[in-house]
């Protein structure tokens, strides 16, 4: 079993920038995919991007150029880090790890972006 917590969340302004962490725990191997989704109110839960155990990173258009996944496989952490941050990335992020062909979520952490 795998158990991920997000944290990093909260109010920020519009041009801000924000760091998001989750940490793993439980049995976890060293082949994996970790990701951050995204689910802003009345829309549907949208993928951000994913980093594997190799740091290949992959990113959505709408982060593309203005985001950062970075991993600590040491600490079983992985990071989000968005910058020039909109209203529209208002939602809660939730974080994910993939192995052996199952994908656990976290709980999930509130972004608003707000003046």
């Amino acid at each position: 079993q795998v158990q991920l917590v997000e944290s990093g969340g909260g109010l920020v302004q519009p041009g801000g920038s924000l760091r998001l962490s989750c940490v793993a725990s439980g049995t976890i191997f060293s082949i994996n995919v970790m990701a951050w989704y995204r689910q802003a109110p009345g829309k549907e839960r949208e993928w951000v991007g994913s980093i594997t155990s190799s740091d290949t990173t992959n990113y959505a258009n709408s982060v593309k150029g203005r985001s950062t996944i970075s991993r600590d496989n040491a600490k079983n952490t992985v990071y989000l880090q968005v910058n020039s941050l909109k209203p529209e990335d208002t939602a809660v992020y939730y974080c994910t790890l993939t192995q052996l062909g199952r994908k656990y979520w976290g709980q999930g952490t509130q972004v608003t972006v707000s003046s």
